[in-house]
């Protein structure tokens, strides 16, 4: 061995990139989510944006006390996103926490934590798509059990849409959420669709649903949206970005004026 080289401080000097040149972009996802992320990184322009997430605790089974569990953790859990660093928007990613804790909580909560950006939930944000598409009769399918599901259709009457039918697949765990095949979820939204449906809601954000969206638009001739593709839809929507992809009819749809360049 030789000897030891000296550390000099290097005469270039360091130019910094402006803060603004990259788009800031929250997550917090459950514990156990395998698929948010996923569907993250297939629609937003890593070239103009970076997500950044933190994950909040949560144990199976998906029931109403373990997902009002997590009300009191989002402000510590949004405190972690960056401290002191601007970001364009927030996403919570939890469908049926967001129907149980409710948006403004959930809001409240997050904002507590990293004050003045945008929050945006699975529920909310599908609420919006389907204004958007002025669709009012809506399709519910879910995985969740049926005692899971039921707040949620009431959830939707409440907000003003008619829920014409409804069906879940009985999964208690979010986990096994994440492994529905896609040949299934073709096939539970086309076994619950009627015809006085406007549009289609594949609720859970661990549901992989984003890649069957336009084949399912495609055969059922109406709009489907999925819990992530409507929340990151929205989040985008605030950070005026175009997504890498438009996966679904909702994608037309751009009602905060997003740049396109």
């Amino acid at each position: 061995m030789g000897e030891r080289a000296e550390v000099l401080l290097s005469s270039i000097p360091v130019q910094l990139e402006p803060a603004e040149a990259v788009t800031r972009l929250g997550l917090i996802a459950l514990a156990t989510d395998l698929t948010t992320e996923r569907d993250a990184a297939r629609l937003i322009p890593h070239d103009r944006a970076a997500l950044h997430v933190t994950r909040v605790a949560f144990e199976n089974p998906t029931t109403a006390e373990n997902l009002l569990r997590m009300a009191p953790l989002l402000t510590e859990a949004a405190r972690l996103l960056l401290p002191g660093e601007p970001m364009a928007a927030i996403y919570y990613a939890c469908t049926a926490a967001s129907v149980m804790i409710g948006d403004d909580a959930i809001r409240h909560a997050i904002q507590a934590g990293k004050p003045d950006v945008p929050v945006v939930t699975p529920t909310d944000a599908a609420l919006t798509a389907f204004r958007s598409l002025g669709v009012q009769r809506i399709t519910l399918v879910t995985p969740y059990l049926s005692k899971t599901t039921q707040p949620m259709v009431a959830y939707f009457q409440r907000k003003g849409l008619e829920v014409v039918s409804a069906q879940c697949l009985g999964l208690e765990d979010d986990r096994n959420m994440a492994r529905v095949s896609s040949q299934t979820i073709i096939d539970a939204a086309i076994a619950a669709d009627r015809p006085q449906s406007e549009g289609v809601f594949l609720s859970c954000t661990a549901l992989p649903a984003l890649g069957v969206i336009e084949a399912l638009e495609d055969r059922l001739g109406k709009p489907v949206i999925s819990s992530n593709q409507a929340g990151l839809w929205q989040m985008l929507n605030h950070a005026r970005l175009a997504p890498n992809e438009g996966l679904g009819k909702i994608f037309d749809r751009m009602p905060l004026e997003a740049v396109y360049d």
